[in-house]
């Protein structure tokens, strides 16, 4: 019978680091979501749904697809686009090439909410992000969260890309 390991507490630098990486993880998107919901009437999840959709060529991806970018599950995802479908900014059929998988589509309403919400969005994100990093700071950002991000999820399509985007590649 083995004995279970010791576990593998953290030190000092790296307890630090993680205290501040859960901080930003339960305050920026709760920030953010505040700043839509004031400014857009739209919620931040709801804020990545439509913003996913219009980086994509057609402005149409999977369900499986828009969830994975949005961070949610599918029936999340689905009770939003439900919600969203109702507003006119999104539509819902089957994928034609795939009768097994359901598309969403970011209609011209949706378009023109995602580009109301964009500005006042971005500038939220620099004013708690952005305007605090050097441009190193930024690129180590980047590294670092594609690095944490690859460790949870390798299929993440912030490392892969978005299905449906030309990546320029």
């Amino acid at each position: 019978m083995e004995t279970p390991s010791e576990p593998r507490w953290l030190d000092h630098e790296e307890r630090d680091a993680w205290i501040a990486l859960e901080s930003i993880l339960m305050r920026l998107p709760t920030a953010l979501d505040a700043h839509l919901q004031r400014d857009a009437g739209i919620s931040h999840f709801d804020y990545l749904v439509l913003a996913g959709l219009s980086m994509v060529d057609d402005r149409t991806l999977r369900m499986s697809d828009l969830a994975s970018f949005a961070g949610g599950s599918l029936s999340r995802l689905s009770q939003v686009v439900s919600r969203l479908e109702k507003r006119g900014w999104v539509t819902r059929r089957p994928d034609p090439t795939d009768g097994r998988f359901t598309i969403a589509t970011l209609t011209a309403g949706g378009w023109d909410v995602v580009v109301a919400a964009a500005p006042g969005h971005v500038e939220n994100v620099r004013c708690y992000v952005f305007d605090h990093l050097t441009r190193a700071q930024v690129r180590q950002l980047a590294v670092i969260g594609r690095r944490v991000v690859g460790a949870i999820d390798p299929q993440h399509p912030a490392l892969v890309g978005l299905p449906g985007t030309d990546t320029g590649t």
